[in-house]
């Protein structure tokens, strides 16, 4: 389907408002975000699955479970309020109380989260103000502040939005997103909000945010690292007065699942881009499979291997490695009937034939894009993921993240 590129981002849709201010967390750049709806929205949550939950993932998931209607999403950077026992879980609860008690609305309408340095103590003082602050300078128009307030070690805004026909109305699906290290393909993967203003029920809402996730920020990889504090939430308020989406049987459920992947999609890709010392954007498509279940473990092994990631960056043709993945994934094939490609360039043939001429795999190697086929020739199911290269610099950033 074609869709209308918009370029409001989080507030792409109507009645969304924003702000991003410098409240203090950090030392000197946007630190806070706040987006809300002019009206009750329909909401919608996926969480890290790493067992270190920090206290934003637990208040969220309390926050959906007592009720489906939000209105605000409070998000700080510079601190991820996660390994602070207690005192985080307070903290946490005060930025709900904040954001609520600033716009007059009730504390089990509010949605936050957190990103940053684990197991330190939120300035809670700072942030409460901070949220005044901003609630006072909320507009359509900053949303380019609210997305350069959620980065941490990432070097752009992740923001991208659509229009689209639903259901005989005009909708939009926009949002903002940031990541760029402790990224692996494991529910969510980074922080990511989203806001529609089309109508869907709360239930429809989380399956097709289930789906489209899974098809897109669990298929990306930088490090192999799933974060504490992971999460994608969206809102749904309605103002597109369409008629409610209220069954994933309805005919047009596809239309606003597939819109809704494509942004998160979209998203997904500028993490990967934007990986700690990327120099090359990879994508890996696993066809041929058995089943996508299949295909999507035999992905997510090569994404994830430290020793592809490190021969991609040294445009070495190892595709030793690559096969090797494959091997570990758990899946079950026939290594001699699997093919490798680089770009359009055959790299390994059925009964391991060597297929290549190295200045040829160097020129795919060489450039900045590159596309890995897996044809493992079992059937018809296939699976695409998304990853980076593993570089010098990457040891470089992470090894001095705190200072």
């Amino acid at each position: 389907m074609d869709y209308q590129e918009l370029p409001t981002g989080i507030t792409a849709a109507r009645g969304y408002r924003a702000a991003g201010i410098h409240c203090g967390v950090k030392k000197a750049k946007k630190d806070l975000a706040v987006v809300v709806s002019d009206v009750p929205a329909a909401a919608a949550g996926v969480f890290t699955l790493n067992k270190v939950a920090a206290a934003p993932v637990v208040v969220d998931r309390e926050q959906l479970r007592r009720g489906s209607t939000k209105r605000v999403i409070v998000v700080n950077s510079g601190n991820a309020n996660a390994a602070t026992g207690e005192r985080g879980m307070e903290d946490a609860w005060a930025m709900v109380h904040a954001a609520a008690a600033a716009l007059g609305i009730s504390p089990d309408q509010v949605l936050v989260s957190s990103t940053g340095v684990i197991g330190q103590f939120l300035p809670i003082e700072k942030i409460r103000a901070g949220i005044e602050l901003a609630v006072t300078g909320l507009t359509r128009d900053c949303h380019r502040s609210s997305a350069e307030a959620i980065l941490t070690t990432d070097t752009f805004t992740k923001e991208y939005a659509v229009g689209l026909t639903f259901k005989g109305m005009d909708i939009a699906i926009g949002g903002m997103a940031k990541g760029s290290g402790m990224i692996a393909p494991n529910m969510a993967t980074m922080l990511c909000f989203v806001t529609t203003d089309a109508s869907v029920a709360p239930e429809v809402l989380q399956r097709a945010l289930h789906e489209a996730s899974s098809r897109s920020f669990n298929r990306i990889s930088v490090d192999g690292d799933t974060s504490t504090n992971d999460m994608v939430l969206v809102l749904a308020n309605g103002l597109a007065r369409n008629a409610t989406l209220d069954t994933p049987d309805d005919p047009d459920y596809r239309v606003f699942s597939r819109a809704l992947e494509h942004v998160l999609v979209q998203l997904s890709k500028m993490i990967v881009k934007d990986g700690e010392g990327a120099t090359k954007f990879v994508e890996i498509n696993v066809t041929g499979a058995a089943s996508e279940a299949a295909a999507d473990a035999a992905a997510r092994a090569i994404a994830n291997s430290s020793l592809v990631k490190t021969a991609i960056n040294g445009e070495d043709a190892n595709w030793g490695r690559i096969l090797a993945a494959v091997g570990y994934s758990g899946i079950d094939f026939k290594p001699e009937d699997t093919e490798i490609f680089f770009g359009s360039v055959p790299i390994l043939g059925k009964n391991y034939a060597i297929e290549f001429a190295e200045q040829d795999a160097k020129a795919v190697l060489t450039q900045k894009e590159i596309t890995i086929t897996v044809d493992l020739n079992q059937g018809t199911a296939s699976a695409t993921f998304w990853t980076c290269d593993l570089s010098r610099e990457y040891v470089a950033i992470n090894a001095n993240y705190r200072t």
